[in-house]
């Protein structure tokens, strides 16, 4: 290994940035079907269709390749537009944010890098940390916002509207996440995802709805 190799380049042209691309998702077929410690710089190089020493000049070793994909993978996410409008309703928004939501976690493939974030976020809590923050913390967030604004007379009564968010996403993924993640279950279908939404939304109004005067 070339030991003053950098972390990664930044895209500097069009060429550059195809290349990269091209590295980061032939790592990423591999660390999802091999695992952090299976893979091997030989397998993604391989994978990606260059050279050993090409993605050497990309990426220092594995480690930061792998965190180079989670990047990619919070920015990605980032992109997903949730319609969390304030002046929308609250439990038709609920629901439509829910589906949304676990379709995204529950896409396939999708279950692989959280599996494989998990199991390396130990010895690399670094890596753990970020992703937690770039990618599932930021969508709590953004829900807790929209949970602000509706925290008024005849709508919703909510002393913790972080909590408040965190529990309703927690409950969109009864029985479908953690057996998707798992992998003892295939993506979930639509109209499961739907069902499972649907009662958390009214469990969640039950609980935070401002009651009648």
């Amino acid at each position: 290994m070339v030991a003053s190799a950098p972390t990664a380049i930044d895209p500097c042209g069009d060429e550059d940035g195809s290349k990269r691309r091209q590295i980061l998702d032939g790592a990423r077929k591999v660390f999802m079907n091999l695992g952090f410690d299976g893979a091997s710089m030989n397998e993604i190089a391989r994978s990606a269709g260059v050279s050993k020493g090409t993605l050497y000049v990309y990426f220092a070793d594995k480690s930061r390749l792998f965190e180079a994909i989670v990047e990619a993978e919070a920015i990605e996410q980032g992109r997903v537009t949730f319609n969390l409008d304030p002046a929308r309703d609250a439990e038709i928004t609920l629901r439509e944010f829910g589906q949304a939501y676990i379709q995204l976690l529950c896409r396939p493939g999708g279950g692989s890098s959280i599996r494989t974030v998990m199991a390396i976020a130990e010895r690399m809590p670094d890596v753990g940390s970020r992703y937690y923050v770039n990618v599932l913390e930021r969508t709590i967030d953004r829900l807790a916002d929209y949970l602000r604004a509706h925290v008024r007379p005849n709508d919703l009564a909510i002393d913790d509207c972080r909590l408040a968010a965190a529990q309703f996403m927690q409950m969109c993924q009864a029985t479908l996440f953690l057996p998707f993640v798992f992998q003892a279950a295939p993506s979930p279908p639509a109209p499961r995802i739907a069902h499972v939404v649907d009662s958390a939304t009214r469990m969640f109004l039950a609980a935070y709805r401002t009651p009648p005067v």
